[in-house]
């Protein structure tokens, strides 16, 4: 495929990721009006964000396998169509079961236009795989940062429920795009029935040495990153002090880490390999992970906190693409089952998050960081021992 073709695809890739931040991020402004005309406890409005990712995870661990055996064009289709018919219905629910219920199938139908993203990537980029993740992070990186602030000015101008509204027209826009320019690509053809290859495909992810490590460290650079995101509220705000308006700022410095990164690694991967990249990004980690667990033990001041976690942030995201490009070059003809299992573990590390910030919190910033050195220090240990094994 012509690098032009490559080029005019990666934005439709990434607005197809993109739906998972926004279907998450822009009703958050509206929670408190969505409890209040529901008539439940802003509590229960909450339990539809847990409610989002656990959907998001089961749609993925289904419609994976799927896409290796359909084609990932109708996965994508079916998955948007689904996302379209719940985002219609929750802008006219009229009740909290109605909602938590549409919620849940609202995430797992965009699992299946999300799912199979990065197979395809796969299939433009070959062994350069990471380079095309990268890419697409770096393009749809501007949908969390935009989506609080989208619902907030709709908000403004309409009601709650224009918020679904937009998703779904958001969704069918995407869904034309979809069939005007997503290649077809072909189906693994297999004789053995739906349910034994359903199995046989997980089985043969997890059976693999390297990808089993791997998907370690995939899971523990999401899980380090999902730590950052429940506490650094707490850590910038309440414990030490800053106003909100200076909170944006360090927020988005951090962001513009992760951007900066994704961009060096497009630059690199091809001539350092993933693996390489991979293991810088791991040490980078360490490093940074180590210090901000010193500055926290003591107490210096904002700026050796926020010195710490520039780099330490923008390394998570070399551990997580590189991780998961290694994977999926793996698993050529199983990438949507591969893609489901980093996504599950993905979302499931996440969830975990806030209940082991919780069991460690002392008042300071040390809960999160000694979990942010583990994880990365875990990502360490895993890496060496492929190393170690020569394991590719």
């Amino acid at each position: 495929m012509s690098q032009t073709r490559i080029s005019q695809l990666l934005p439709l890739l990434a607005s197809m990721v993109a739906i998972t931040p926004l279907a998450i991020d822009m009703y958050l402004p509206a929670m408190p009006i969505i409890a209040k005309e529901l008539g439940t406890s802003s509590s229960a409005i909450q339990v539809s964000l847990s409610l989002y990712l656990a959907g998001y995870a089961l749609g993925m661990m289904m419609f994976g396998p799927i896409a290796d055996r359909i084609g990932r064009r109708k996965v994508a289709l079916v998955g948007l169509l689904g996302f379209i018919a719940t985002s219609l219905l929750l802008a006219f629910s009229e009740s909290i079961n109605q909602f938590l219920s549409l919620r849940f199938l609202q995430a797992a139908f965009g699992s299946g236009a999300t799912v199979v993203v990065p197979g395809i990537i796969r299939d433009l980029y070959k062994e350069h795989t990471a380079k095309g993740l990268s890419y697409v992070s770096l393009i749809m990186m501007v949908a969390p940062m935009i989506a609080p602030g989208i619902g907030s000015v709709i908000l403004e101008l309409s009601v709650w429920r224009t918020i679904f509204l937009s998703l779904a027209g958001y969704a069918i826009l995407i869904l034309l795009l979809v069939l005007w320019k997503l290649p077809h690509g072909l189906p693994l053809r297999s004789d053995r029935n739906w349910l034994h290859e359903f199995a046989s495909n997980y089985k043969l992810v997890f059976s693999h040495p390297a990808s089993r490590l791997n998907i370690i460290s995939s899971m523990m650079g999401s899980f380090g990153f999902f730590c950052y995101i429940t506490t650094i509220s707490f850590v910038y705000i309440e414990y030490f002090g800053v106003t909100e308006g200076k909170f944006s700022i360090l927020f988005g410095a951090n962001v513009v880490a992760l951007m900066m990164t994704n961009i060096i690694n497009t630059r690199t991967v091809e001539r350092a390999g993933s693996a390489r990249m991979l293991m810088i990004g791991t040490i980078t980690a360490n490093i940074f992970a180590l210090c901000l667990v010193l500055v926290t033990v003591f107490g210096w001041p904002l700026y050796w906190t926020v010195g710490a976690l520039f780099p330490l942030i923008g390394s998570l995201a070399l551990i997580t693409v590189n991780s998961d490009g290694l994977i999926l070059n793996q698993f050529p003809q199983q990438t949507g089952t591969a893609t489901a299992v980093i996504g599950t573990l993905r979302f499931g590390s996440g969830a975990l998050a806030g209940p082991a910030l919780g069991l460690l919190f002392d008042g300071t910033p040390l809960n999160f960081a000694i979990l942010m050195f583990t994880s990365v220090l875990i990502v360490l240990i895993v890496q060496l021992i492929r190393h170690r094994l020569q394991l590719t």
